[in-house]
């Protein structure tokens, strides 16, 4: 038996059940984490095969309309983003093992126990646990973000950060995570302290209330940190996008345009805040490569978005998710062998809050991991209403036109692996999203 184990035997208070053997959580633990990297791997060699063998031939459907030049780069950029996936697949299940089988988290958990948890007391303990944790993580994680941009986006033209703006990025994300990240798990530390049995229902409240207040203040707070965004300066085009959304029934704070461009060719659109809040904002990049009626019948696909209450229902689903996964941790962090079936020895002198928090969180990407395909055929099919819907509102040739330039300008490969797209993608693949549009003139 190990040290963890040990230890969550000699856990006798009363509020601990025993509903499973650690064994058991360690054996069903480990057969999610393989099982869920060997369909990972499965899943990157299909389409690593599928986009490979068509590489070299664009399908008849796109002949008159794609490069055989920039077919091959989409080949190639999908290529290099899935062998980059899979060796950032291997590299966060061995540190996933390390965290729990192999200890990691125990000996992290009795150091900062030991230096804190005597001299600040049980709140501050659990505090620098959560952020060494974070630390630790982002530490981890920094050379593969550090690759992702500097190697493979460089590599294909894509982007177009310094090295001082990537490092402003990091500082400021960095800061902005603890200013909102440590007040809220202050405030679930406290609930599940206060709260009883039924912490987990009123952790659940704030971080609903918390998610609302966010969205309310990302456009005008959060988002102007990072980008500047300034009115549409196009009258013409701000007309046509106010009358499209008079039609829909859509009111906005504002139009804004985003300068996309300092980090990434990319292009895009989206709509964010919440209420009276809401945004819309316009890439540099999009505006630059999109004609007045392709900008329209974009911002249409968005709208759509909006009329079928498709926002209303991921969020909805997000936050029924995060109450069925608290009650579950509500029940887990009162069994001791589920400490000790992760590798963890639970405090005895101390409250195992966070070190719940961090198992559980830790724990159950293996397991969500099977639930991928489902809420992708649910975002696939939110998109095809979506671009209905835009056909009705704006001219359907326009959002065909413009959807071969964003699949162009980004690289997305014309020919995935059918079972990758049912896996993964939240977009249906070009060739089946072009088919149900009027063919671009």
């Amino acid at each position: 038996m190990g040290r963890a184990a040990r230890a969550a035997a000699r856990v006798q208070a009363p509020a601990y059940t025993r509903a499973m053997s650690a064994s058991g959580y360690t054996a069903l633990f480990v057969l999610a984490l393989v099982a869920s990297f060997a369909t990972r791997l499965w899943l990157a060699s299909r389409q690593v095969r599928h986009v490979a063998r068509h590489r070299d031939a664009v399908p008849p459907a796109f002949a008159g309309s794609v490069t055989p030049e920039a077919h091959r780069k989409a080949a190639d950029y999908t290529l290099a983003q899935v062998r980059f996936g899979v060796l950032a697949t291997a590299l966060a299940t061995a540190v996933l093992m390390g965290w729990t089988l192999l200890g990691g988290l125990d000996a992290l958990n009795a150091l900062v126990r030991d230096l804190v948890q005597p001299r600040l007391g049980d709140m501050a303990y659990q505090l620098a646990l959560l952020g060494a944790f974070a630390f630790i993580g982002g530490v981890v994680e920094l050379p593969l973000a550090w690759y992702q941009t500097f190697r493979i986006e460089q590599r294909f033209g894509f982007n177009r950060m310094t090295l001082s703006l990537w490092l402003a990025d990091l500082v400021k994300g960095t800061l902005l995570g603890l200013a909102i990240g440590a007040p809220l798990a202050a405030l679930v530390l406290a609930i599940m302290a206060a709260s009883g049995g039924l912490w987990w229902l009123w952790a659940w409240g704030a971080w609903v209330v918390f998610n609302l207040v966010l969205l309310v203040l990302y456009p005008t707070v959060i988002a102007p940190l990072f980008n500047k965004f300034e009115p549409l300066a196009d009258a013409a085009l701000a007309t046509r996008v106010a009358a499209l959304m008079q039609r829909c029934g859509f009111a906005a704070k504002g139009l804004f345009v985003m300068d996309g461009s300092r980090r990434s060719a990319h292009a895009n659109a989206y709509f964010t805040g919440l209420g009276a809040a809401k945004r819309v904002v316009f890439f540099d990049t999009l505006l630059a490569r999109l004609t007045p009626g392709e900008v329209e019948a974009v911002l249409a696909h968005e709208l759509g978005h909006f009329k079928h209450r498709h926002v209303g229902k991921r969020m909805a689903g997000i936050f029924g998710a995060s109450l069925a996964a608290l009650a579950l941790l509500g029940w887990l962090a009162g069994q001791a062998s589920f400490f000790a079936g992760l590798g963890v020895a639970p405090n005895l002198a101390a409250p195992n809050d966070a070190l719940a928090l961090l198992l559980f969180a830790l724990a159950l990407p293996p397991f969500g991991f099977f639930v991928t395909p489902l809420a992708a055929q649910l975002s696939r099919r939110h998109e095809f209403q979506a671009d209905a819907y835009a056909c009705a509102q704006a001219d359907g040739r326009d959002l065909a036109r413009a959807l071969l330039k964003l699949h162009e300008d980004n690289a997305s490969t014309l020919t995935p692996d059918p079972l990758y797209v049912r896996f993964y993608y939240s977009h249906p693949p070009a060739s089946e999203r072009l088919a149900a549009l009027p063919a671009p003139a």
